[in-house]
C-alpha cells in the first residue's frame, strides 16, 4: 500500500468516526428531549438507533485492524488509529447510555413529573457540546480544546450533585416520589457518566497529538478538591 493510498485511508477512518460521533450526539439530544416533552416515539427512535452506532463501531474497528496488519504504521499514525480504536468504544458506550435515557423516558411517560426537568436538560446539553467540542478538537488535532473539557465536567458534576440532593429531599418528605426519583437519579446519573466519557474521549485527542497519557476526570476532581 503506497503513503498515498495509507493517508487517504486513515482520513476516510476519520470522517467516519466524526459521522458516528454526530449520530450519538444526536443520540443524546434526542434522549433528553423525549424525556422532556414524555415522547415515547421519540424515545423509541433513539433505541432503534443504538444499532447503527454498533454498526458502525464494527465497520470503523475491522478497517483499523486492517489498516494496521497491511501498513504496519510508525509513530503518529499508530497512536492515530489507536486513538480511533478507543475512541469507538467510548462513543458507544455513550450511544448506550442515551438508550437508557430513552428508556426511562418510556417507563415515566405516563406520570407527571415530581419537578420541573431543569438540570437533566442543562446536562445533556453540556454533553452534546463537549461532545461536538472533542470531534473538532479530533479532526483538528486540538489538545488545548481538549484540556478545556475540565472545566464542562466539573459543571455536570455539579449539577449531578444538585440533583442528587433535590430528589433525596423530595424522596425524604414524601415516600410515594422514591419510585420516580429513582428514575431522575438514573438519568442524571447517565448523563454525568456520558461526561466522563467524553473527556476519555479528549484524553485520546492529547495521547494522539503529543503521545502522553493524561487523566482530565482526575484533574477535574483536583481542581474541584482545591476550590472547596
Amino acid at each position: 500500500m503506497s503513503r498515498t493510498e495509507f493517508n487517504r485511508q486513515l482520513n476516510d477512518l476519520k470522517g467516519d468516526l466524526l459521522k458516528m460521533g454526530t449520530l450519538v450526539e444526536e443520540q443524546i439530544f434526542k434522549a433528553v428531549k423525549s424525556m422532556l416533552r414524555k415522547d415515547a416515539a421519540l424515545a423509541e427512535d433513539v433505541i432503534r438507533n443504538d444499532d447503527l452506532v454498533d454498526s458502525m463501531a464494527l465497520d470503523i474497528e475491522q478497517r483499523c485492524l486492517s489498516l494496521i496488519a497491511l501498513q504496519q504504521p510508525m509513530a503518529k499514525d499508530l497512536r492515530a488509529i489507536g486513538t480511533v480504536l478507543r475512541t469507538i468504544i467510548d462513543l458507544e458506550r455513550i450511544a448506550d447510555r442515551a438508550e437508557g435515557l430513552a428508556k426511562i423516558t418510556i417507563q415515566l411517560k405516563d406520570q407527571a413529573y415530581i419537578k420541573p426537568l431543569i438540570d437533566i436538560p442543562r446536562m445533556g446539553d453540556i454533553a452534546c457540546d463537549m461532545l461536538r467540542k472533542t470531534l473538532k478538537a479530533f479532526m483538528e488535532e486540538d489538545t488545548e480544546a481538549a484540556y478545556s473539557l475540565i472545566e464542562q465536567e466539573q459543571t455536570v458534576d455539579a449539577l449531578y450533585n444538585q440533583i442528587f440532593r433535590e430528589l433525596l429531599a423530595y424522596m425524604m418528605a414524601d415516600p410515594k416520589t422514591i419510585n420516580q426519583a429513582t428514575y431522575l437519579l438514573l438519568a442524571a446519573g447517565h448523563l454525568e457518566r456520558i461526561s466522563d466519557h467524553i473527556t476519555n474521549l479528549g484524553e485520546w485527542v492529547i495521547y494522539m497529538v503529543e503521545g502522553k497519557r493524561v487523566d482530565l476526570n482526575r484533574m477535574a476532581r483536583e481542581q474541584q478538591s482545591q476550590g472547596m
